[in-house]
């Protein structure tokens, strides 16, 4: 936009339907401001064959349409360029979601009017509920009908002026029999289908709280402008305060019903105090929000030590015209001290109204229960109840003893017992030590002597100091009690929750410890994590005898989700404590979560097989159409040439021919077998049968038949002790280790050493030669399937060298029978192949 240029305004017209007069209500506004003298073009206006419609655009100065050629025919647009040159005050467009023809200078249109916006035009423009993008998929399911138009709802949120053009859908569905809206042959088809009465009500509605949310927005920016902080009461919202305790079910509901009679929406607000002292309990809050969400309300948390004004503060900022509070859970003498909550709420909510519920914890009942829950230790109010009769008789003993001591010393032993009691017992014995040295020290040392009646003011005061001391300091102690053992408890539950997560992430398969560790830890006999699906409930894993198939055979049944269940058994059917309940929750998160990432990983171990398959089969399909063909091809010369009835042959060129026939047969059995082997392998066919074996005679065995074993020393000792595996596979695993070293290790590089040797249980098997070795970097590529380092050149022209399946052949058997094999640089040059397995004689077999 140049520099100085005011950006134009958007006035758009929002329809719940075509048909509605938008573009007729564009058109009116447009003669409207022409006729007082405004400089008004129409740039585009569709009007789809409606008479009424085309009689508006007539006395407006019309913008030739751009053309733009597509697949061979000419559509029309808005001409952008010839508008801005025109640069009117006023730009009348039509259909602001409309999709330009390719090639047109924008793709939608909402973007030829915000250029327009920017060169300081006014724009007047129309939409349809259904192509708002927020509200797409709504109307789809309304209609069944997907709008392959849409414009961002953060474009029409920006206009100036949003105009709901409103009619009723009988009177809608008038105007399209009577032929004002399609022409005569889709009427029928219309009005039995995205212009049925229910269609239209919907999206009448759709409209109506679409643009009433915009207008709300509109003056919430309004009043933030203009710092206005007076609520005003144009839309009924209701606020209810909870405190997470067992009454916010009650509130809550109560809430909903007094919202639903408003026509209001309800937000439930709890205040976190500063300290983080509350006192709240994370179960019963948990709960609280369960319940917010189940009644369709939106739930907050603020902070503010001050609570009255954090809940009045919250209230405003959200518009609330109600707001709904428990009555005081305070009893009559404490509200003698402090209104409470309630109270200076009321003061101070001007013109909000407030409802103040009852509830079962109203009336002071609360303080009943605190006396009575005494949060100290058995031992501790044991100690308390003795201390409570036996100090304040120990001080009057004393002070009958000392019988010079004045009134005065005799009150401070009392006080001193009563506090001493408090602090060890808490609140109950505190109360009866306050109760027993108030009427031992009237009985005994007040005047009247050896009377209960009290005479004078002094005593008076006393005795009611003597009592609040002592309960002052028992609820102190309480109340540190109290906090001590929710921070023990949280600590608890934290480290629990701690070491769930940790088993979590650690453990390659955690679904198993994760569930033996909760079964542990509440002394559960069995946890079973079950699973819905459309044949009923499974078990998806489980720890502990008998393990429930159905959430309703256990004893406590944690819901994770809807298909989801974690189901306990407990031992003697004992209760679950409630305070237990919040860590299961959190537990049964964790192995929801551990279940999934279980499958995740199997899942993406089943995709690297497959793609390991896949590779295999694309390797064995190069490698064997070479490997094959070469053999075969060998063969069939050879007995072509021995069935050539012309060709005359010497017995040594038969002799000869005949030779190579078997060693191309041998050269195809060992790559059959390699292969076979392979795929056994990579099907997890191999079943080892492991049995004491040893080394020198499996060697000997693999060495018969073996061609070049003379270029082979064999050093193993028959005191070497015995291996544990598999004669046949072991068998193999020599003779094709062998047989590598006789084609990469053998041309030009001296003999192969066979050797064994024994150490920390283990029997290692070496294959040693003094070729060329291994090439550098290839280390992780020795026992790779069809790596064929041979003929790359690295070990000189070795000949045909195999499909490259020995080595990985030999890895695969050695692995199946819990031994390794690595490959060693041979010093001086060469390659050192090692097998290690377990020594059959050290595990006592």
């Amino acid at each position: 936009m140049e520099h100085g240029r005011k950006r134009g305004e958007l006035r758009i017209y929002l329809g719940a339907a075509p048909g509605v007069g938008k573009t007729y209500a564009m058109l009116a506004e447009a003669h409207r401001r022409a006729g007082r003298g405004t400089d008004v073009v129409v740039g585009f206006v569709e009007d789809h064959g409606r008479a009424k419609t085309a009689s508006l655009v007539e006395g407006l100065e019309v913008l030739p349409r751009a053309e733009v050629p597509h697949r061979g025919v000419v559509l029309t647009e808005l001409d952008v360029g010839r508008l801005l040159a025109r640069a009117p005050e006023v730009a009348v467009v039509d259909e602001l979601a409309h999709t330009n023809a390719p090639g047109s200078r924008n793709e939608k249109r909402w973007q030829d009017v915000e250029e327009l916006l920017e060169a300081g035009i006014t724009v007047l423009s129309t939409v349809n509920v259904q192509h708002l993008d927020s509200l797409n998929d709504v109307v789809e399911t309304i209609t069944g009908v997907r709008q392959q138009e849409t414009v961002p709802d953060e474009v029409v949120r920006q206009a100036q002026q949003i105009e709901l053009v409103d009619l009723t859908p009988q009177a809608l569905r008038r105007r399209m029999a009577h032929g004002n809206v399609y022409p005569a042959e889709r009427i029928d088809a219309a009005l039995g289908n995205y212009f049925r009465t229910g269609n239209l009500t919907a999206l009448r509605e759709l409209a109506l709280l679409w643009l009433a949310d915009q207008v709300d927005v509109a003056l919430r920016r309004y009043r933030a402008e203009e710092q206005i902080t007076a609520t005003w009461e144009t839309r009924e919202r209701v606020v209810v305060a909870v405190t997470g305790g067992p009454e916010s079910e009650t509130l809550i509901r109560r809430a909903r019903r007094i919202a639903a009679r408003a026509g209001a929406e309800l937000q439930v607000v709890h205040v976190l105090r500063g300290d983080g002292l509350s006192g709240t309990s994370p179960r019963t809050l948990a709960k609280a929000r369960k319940v917010a969400e189940a009644v369709g309300a939106s739930f907050h948390s603020v902070v503010g030590d001050d609570v009255p004004e954090a809940l009045l503060e919250f209230a405003r900022a959200a518009d609330a015209t109600q707001l709904v509070l428990g009555t005081s859970r305070r009893s009559r003498w404490a509200r003698v001290f402090d209104e409470g909550i309630g109270s200076t709420t009321v003061q101070r909510s001007g013109p909000i109204d407030v409802h103040m519920v009852t509830h079962d914890e109203a009336g002071g009942r609360r303080l009943l229960k605190t006396i009575a829950r005494n949060p100290l230790s058995p031992t501790r109010q044991a100690w308390g109840w003795v201390l409570a009769i036996l100090l304040p008789s120990l001080v009057t003993v004393l002070a009958t003893t000392l019988g010079e001591v004045t009134l005065s010393t005799d009150v401070v032993g009392y006080f001193l017992a009563t506090i001493l009691v408090a602090l060890v017992g808490g609140m109950a014995p505190a109360i009866v030590a306050a109760l027993l040295a108030g009427g031992l020290l009237n009985f005994f040392f007040a005047e009247p002597r050896y009377s209960l009646l009290v005479t004078d003011a002094e005593t008076v005061v006393t005795l009611v100091a003597m009592m609040l001391v002592g309960v002052l300091v028992a609820f102190t102690v309480d109340r540190a009690a109290r906090l001590a053992e929710q921070a023990a408890r949280a600590g608890t539950e934290a480290t629990l929750l701690t070491s769930y997560a940790r088993t979590v992430l650690i453990h390659p398969d955690p679904l198993a410890p994760l569930l033996e560790k909760i079964a542990e830890n509440f002394g559960l006999t069995s946890v079973a994590l079950l699973e819905r699906g459309g044949d009923g409930w499974r078990v998806a894993a489980s720890t502990g005898g008998d393990p429930c198939r159905k959430p309703d055979e256990s004893d406590v049944d944690i819901e994770v989700t809807k298909d989801a269940h974690l189901s306990l058994r407990r031992a003697g059917k004992r209760p679950l404590p409630a305070a237990d309940r919040l860590v299961l929750e959190g537990a049964a998160g964790q192995a929801l979560l551990a279940l999934r990432q279980q499958r995740m990983a199997d899942d993406a171990r089943e995709a690297q097989r497959r793609a390991d398959a896949t590779q295999l089969r694309t390797a064995l399909l190069s490698a064997v159409g070479h490997d094959l063909r070469t053999p075969l091809a060998s063969i069939k010369a050879s007995v072509s040439s021995l069935r050539a009835p012309d060709l005359q042959l010497s017995p040594d060129d038969t002799a000869e021919l005949l030779t190579g026939v078997e060693e191309s047969a041998d050269r195809l059995t060992e790559l059959v077998d390699n292969l076979l082997d392979s795929s056994r392998l990579a099907t997890g066919a191999v079943s080892p049968q492991l049995h004491p074996v040893g080394c020198d005679e499996v060697v000997a065995r693999a060495l018969v038949g073996l061609d070049g074993r003379h270029h082979i020393d064999v050093d193993i000792s028959e005191r070497l002790p015995r291996v544990v595996a598999d004669p046949g596979l072991l068998e193999r695993v020599v003779a094709n280790v062998v047989q590598n070293a006789l084609k990469y290790g053998r041309p030009g590089g001296g003999r192969i050493r066979i050797s064994a040797s024994s150490h920390a249980a283990r029997v290692e098997l070496r294959v040693v030669d003094h070729g060329p070795g291994l090439p550098a970097g290839a280390d992780g590529t020795a026992f790779a399937p069809f790596e064929r380092l041979g003929e790359r050149g690295e070990r000189g022209d070795t000949g045909p060298a195999g499909v490259g399946l020995g080595l990985s052949v030999a890895q695969g058997f050695v692995e199946a029978m819990r031994g390794t094999i690595r490959a060693e640089d041979t010093p001086g040059g060469g390659l050192t192949v090692v097998v290690s397995l377990p020594a059959a004689d050290r595990q006592g077999e």
